[in-house]
């Protein structure tokens, strides 16, 4: 580990140039990672949506780890209030496999419109009470998304041997 502190350093130095405060909390690497890979940037503050491009559009972004689960959490307090600024933006999902990133995908925000609907009214049939971290699977952000970024298995491959 003390051999590995200087980068892990740097790492974090990049980050927080990218307005990453923490590359070890919340996604923080991820996160960094896909910015950087889609040439957005992070949104200021934890009220507003993840990330803005040049032109000061907003997206939501979302990461997973495939290899632990195939779904894509949302909000671990879901309410109308946020549905609402979910429906404002388009999308970014990545998928990992561990730490290696496998895939990008956009998603228009309008064609999430029925997993919004649904959460709307389990809000309102649960008497109002938040919703804990609904899921979007990754089969339907692979069904229905657009792949920005595909990074091949020979690419993995070779990134995974520089590892081992």
């Amino acid at each position: 580990m003390a051999a590995l502190q200087p980068y892990v350093q740097r790492y974090q130095q990049l980050a927080t140039r990218h307005g990453i405060a923490d590359i070890f909390q919340d996604n923080g690497g991820k996160t960094l990672q896909v910015i950087l890979t889609l040439g957005i940037k992070v949104s200021k503050g934890r009220e507003g949506n993840d990330a803005v491009d040049e032109h000061g559009n907003e997206y939501e972004l979302k990461t997973v780890n495939s290899s632990l689960t195939s779904s894509f959490s949302t909000h671990h307090h879901l309410n109308p209030e946020i549905i609402a600024k979910y429906r404002l933006v388009d999308w970014y999902f990545a998928i990992y496999r561990g730490i290696v990133l496998d895939e990008i995908y956009y998603m228009p925000g309008r064609h999430l419109r029925h997993y919004f609907d649904s959460w709307e009214r389990q809000f309102h049939e649960q008497g109002g009470r938040a919703l804990n971290n609904p899921k979007i699977p990754i089969s339907f952000v692979r069904e229905v998304g657009f792949l920005v970024r595909n990074f091949t298995s020979t690419a993995v491959l070779r990134q995974g041997l520089l590892f081992e």
